[in-house]
Parts: structure tokens; sequence; C-alpha cells
């Protein structure tokens, strides 16, 4: 479905001296720096997968996608979409492929929501047994139904959002590129796209590239991590060996009265670390070793905590511990 075979992307810029002067003799300057974006990577990626392409800001991922959807050309390399390169032909793999970009959207802005399904609907040829079909479909797991009528500029984050993946997904794309489809979006919202996403890959096997920085969207929707920094692959395979490797890491942050001395708390047999800021604790713990309650407890009844918050391990703290096991796999060698 999608071969990527030592794809690389570098950017040139000239070098910028300072001043008007300098300024102006960049205009006429040959010397240049470089950027590798993305760096000789290869993967392959089957139908109807859920991928997680997932890195750090700046790691290459957008670059990646650009490249897969036609919108940038690698400096070097190669990547088929069902055996068609899409730089080349752009318009053959606009019918195969579908994108939700976070920050962009593809409607229209100041026409009702319908008006833009139904341009898609002839931009695409879409029958209409499958336009309604479809349609019925996206109204039953996206909830677009109740602002179909409204103009796109007067929808909140969330119905966009839900709206441009309808749009993305309307022509029944074989492969849906997802960047950062849940960005400011409430937990409702998140959930809602995250169930339709999986019953659109269940009854229509749709292969789902998925980049995002919300790590329960990977733990929810995807079999399969693929993990870049800096332009290079550095993990590839299962959900579950992430889970293992890392567990399921949460960091309890409370406010105390005064600050603690983090000597003197107990470790719950080292499976718990604290970091002490002031009247501010960070307590750091796996929640399949140690239970969420049980902190949640400790916190209150024994700490007495005025107040706390919980959070999960970011993308950048997977990246940071891979990167580390790494560097001490060679200081071993």
């Amino acid at each position: 479905m999608i071969e990527i075979t030592n794809l690389t992307k570098v950017f040139k810029k000239p070098i910028r001296q300072q001043g008007v002067l300098g300024m102006l003799k960049t205009l006429f300057s040959t010397k240049y720096e470089q950027k590798v974006a993305v760096n000789s990577i290869n993967l392959t990626i089957g139908e109807g997968e859920i991928c997680g392409y997932i890195g750090s800001n700046g790691a290459g991922k957008s670059t990646t996608i650009k490249m897969m959807c036609g919108i940038l050309t690698p400096t070097s390399g190669k990547v088929l979409i069902d055996g068609i390169e899409p730089y080349k032909n752009r318009r053959k793999v606009a019918g195969k492929i579908g994108v939700v970009f976070g920050q962009k959207t593809q409607l229209w802005w100041d026409i009702p929501l319908i008006e833009s399904f139904k341009v898609l609907k002839e931009v695409y040829q879409i029958s209409d047994t499958d336009y309604t079909e479809r349609m019925d479909f996206m109204c039953k797991t996206l909830g677009i139904g109740d602002f179909l009528t409204q103009p796109v500029r007067t929808l909140s984050l969330g119905q966009r959002m839900r709206a441009d993946l309808a749009a993305a997904w309307l022509h029944n794309p074989k492969i849906l590129f997802l960047d950062e489809p849940t960005i400011g979006l409430d937990v409702l919202v998140k959930q809602s796209i995250r169930q339709a996403i999986k019953e659109m890959n269940a009854k229509y096997n749709t292969t789902v590239i998925l980049t995002t920085h919300d790590m329960q969207d990977i733990a929810d929707l995807c079999s399969r991590v693929v993990l870049i920094e800096e332009g290079n692959i550095i993990y590839d395979g299962p959900i579950e060996e992430i889970r293992h490797r890392f567990g399921d890491l949460r960091t309890l942050t409370v406010t105390l009265s005064q600050q603690a001395d983090v000597d003197t708390l107990p470790t719950f047999d080292n499976k718990v670390t604290y970091v002490a800021d002031g009247a501010k604790l960070q307590i750091k713990f796996d929640a399949e070793q140690v239970a969420l309650e049980q902190m949640v407890d400790f916190a209150f009844h024994t700490l007495h905590a005025k107040d706390m918050s919980i959070s999960e391990i970011t993308i950048e703290d997977v990246v940071r511990n891979i990167l580390q096991e790494q560097e001490r796999g060679a200081h071993n060698v």
C-alpha cells in the first residue's frame, strides 16, 4: 500500500547577514545552509493498518506526510502510494488519499457545511448512492448532522475538526493521513473522533497514518508505532512493546503547605520517585505497578495535598527514553 525507500528531504536556506546591507548581499549570495528534515528512511505500511507516526516537534513527521501526499518532492529516494509516486502523479493519487491537517481546513469558509460536501461530491465524482450512504455513516459516527446547514466559519473547533475528517473521508480513500487531528479538542470530541476512525477502519479497511502528540490517541487507535527523531526512524514496532518498555508512566503533581523532604517519603518498593520544587511535589510512578487510586489516596491523606493534577507520559518522554536506551547500549558495546 505505502512503500518508502531511502526517502530524504533536505531544505536549503540562504545564510543571512545582519543589517540592511547584509540583507542586500544575501539576495546575491550563493552561500546556503542545509537542514536534513528526513534522512534516508525506509518504511512499508500495509492495507488496513492504523499506524502512529510520532516524534517530537521538528522530528520530520509533517515533512514525511507531505511527501507521501505529493505536496513536497523528495531530495532523493522514493515514495509509492499504491504503486504510484505521488509527487509525479498527484491527480491519480488524490483519489486514493484523504488528508486532515489539524491547523488547516479544506472546507469553504462562508458557505454552509453541506454545500462543501456537495462540491467535494462533484470533484471526486461520487455517485448519489455512495454519497448518501457515506453521509449517513458520518452523521451517525461523527455527529455532523446537527450543523450541516451552518456556515463553516460559525463552527466551533471541535465541530470543524469532525467536519474536516468527514470531508477527507467522503470519497472513501484507501489511505487517510491525519496530522494532529485532535489538537486543542476537549475530551468528548477527541473520543468521538477516535471512535469514528475505528469504525471507518473496521467497515471500509481504510489505512490510517496518524501523527499526534497525544499518547491517548496512539494507545486507543494504533497497533503499530513508528518513532522518528531528527529525520531518522528510531523505533518501528507494536504499541505493546512501547508499553512493555516504559509502562503506563504517570506524574502526579501535588501542591503542599510546605516543601516536602523527599528523602523521608516512601518509595513503595522503589516503584515511586519524587521531585520537589518548593511547595510543589512531583510523584512519578508506573500505573501498571502502583495503582493510581493508591497514589491519590497517599497524596490526600498522608501528604495532605491542597491541590493536584495528573499527567501521562508524553511523546517527548518516549523519544528521550528510547534515545537514552540507545545511548546506554552504545556505551556498553
